[in-house]
């Protein structure tokens, strides 16, 4: 007769735990966790967690998940040592981080955690973490002849080879989209290419992605994310202007890139001082500096539109745009910034015939109290072809009608820059 107890399931082995002050202020955490892992997965608290680590028992944990909050930034030692051990042990770290300074992000960050989510947890993000750190890490290539000057790392673009000396002057052209979706960075991209190809005697320019989330310049020109893109993010005082160029990439010769980083960062792990030093180091480099913001305002929106000489907003024709402009706006007045810099530029423009769609235009503009300046075309299924397949539209559709006001308005930029250099050589 079978005993009872041959009938009992044996518990699932522990695969992965929390570790936290109190998971109950992580109640997200917990369903994502259940979720993930079923019942594979238990909670600790610091203390515990550097006992059970120590324990044999420890040895079949792929990962622990550890859930910080402002409240632990008093005492963080208790928060690394539990980093140490799980590296130790050889177990893969997930931060989940509840309104923690930078500082103590990029803190725990360097001591080895393995990924990061905020929190509260977006959708599908603990997810996406646990299979990164599950991910089998590639094998160690065989040594190779060390690189000659003129080598790149495989994936990667070449390097600049340009020596930063301070010799310029640039203009900061930032593109902020006033709605997602507005085609910012299809802006910011295709008008870097277009200044950076203008005429023989090409500006020297520069792209730079601060979208530390859901940044896709990177994307739109097949460009691989750098790691020391995160570290000069990480650690932007010990940055000057050759760490800052080593940081970039070269696009086809012509365009230098700063990518996003690798990993979705804070928005807020950088101050506005130290955002103000790495612009006026690409300014004093670069002919044009073009960025790509974050469709948030953030607290350092103001240092790059303090610089800027013209700072563009997209938006459509539709009216989460035009309530969106009235709010920031309002927002740069209220802050006596200057909102006078708004250049705004209206994607998927009404064609010429569309006499409708382009009093609509006029009515909104009117309505909103602001010019609308530059009306680009819709450039159909070519444009998602090109950023999908990491090209300018230059290179993949160089007839398309988007590509070619994008092309005058460079010229346009261009032309009035060289004008002013002259007048101030006078």
């Amino acid at each position: 007769m079978t005993s009872v107890a041959t009938l009992q399931p044996d518990p699932a082995p522990i695969v992965a735990c929390t570790v936290s002050r109190d998971v109950q202020n992580f109640e997200i955490l917990i369903d994502d966790m259940e979720a993930e892992l079923g019942e594979a997965w238990g909670d600790l608290g610091f203390e515990d967690a550097l006992v059970f680590l120590s324990q044999s028992d420890s040895a079949a944990l792929e990962f622990v998940a550890i859930a910080v909050d402002a409240d632990d930034e008093g005492d963080l030692s208790r928060v690394s040592d539990v980093i140490r051990k799980a590296k130790e042990k050889d177990v893969k770290v997930i931060l989940v981080a509840n309104e923690v300074s930078p500082m103590a992000l990029h803190q725990l960050m360097r001591l080895g955690a393995d990924d990061f989510v905020p929190y509260p947890l977006p959708e599908g993000a603990l997810h996406d973490a646990v299979e990164r750190v599950r991910r089998p890490e590639p094998e160690a290539p065989p040594a190779a002849p060390a690189p000659t000057a003129a080598a790149t790392t495989e994936g990667e673009a070449p390097a600049p080879t340009f020596k930063a000396k301070g010799d310029r002057q640039g203009v900061l052209l930032p593109v902020h989209g006033m709605a997602g979706g507005t085609g910012a960075s299809t802006f910011a991209v295709n008008l870097a290419w277009e200044l950076a190809s203008v005429d023989k005697d090409s500006p020297r320019v520069c792209l730079m992605d601060l979208n530390f989330q859901y940044g896709s310049v990177s994307t739109y020109l097949d460009l691989p994310r750098k790691e020391a893109i995160f570290e000069l993010l990480t650690d932007p005082t010990s940055a000057d202007a050759d760490s800052l160029v080593k940081s970039m990439q070269t696009y086809n010769e012509k365009l230098h890139v700063f990518t996003a980083p690798a990993d979705m960062l804070p928005l807020d792990i950088i101050s506005g001082e130290d955002i103000g030093r790495l612009v006026d180091l690409a300014l004093a480099n670069f002919d044009f500096v073009i960025i790509d913001m974050p469709t948030t305002v953030v607290q350092w929106t103001e240092s790059v539109l303090t610089r800027a000489h013209v700072y563009f907003a997209t938006l459509e024709l539709d009216l989460r745009s035009a309530q969106n402009i009235l709010r920031f706006v309002r927002a740069l007045k209220a802050e006596t910034l200057p909102h006078e810099k708004l250049r705004y530029v209206l994607n998927r423009a009404p064609k010429f015939t569309d006499l409708s769609a382009k009093s609509r235009v006029k009515r909104m503009a009117e309505s909103l109290d602001i010019d609308i300046e530059v009306q680009l075309p819709d450039g159909g299924s070519q444009v998602t072809q090109a950023n999908d397949h990491g090209l300018p539209l230059a290179e993949s559709a160089a007839k398309n009608p988007l590509r070619k006001e994008l092309q005058k308005l460079a010229k346009s930029l261009h032309d009035l820059n060289k004008a002013a250099e002259a007048g101030k050589s006078r």
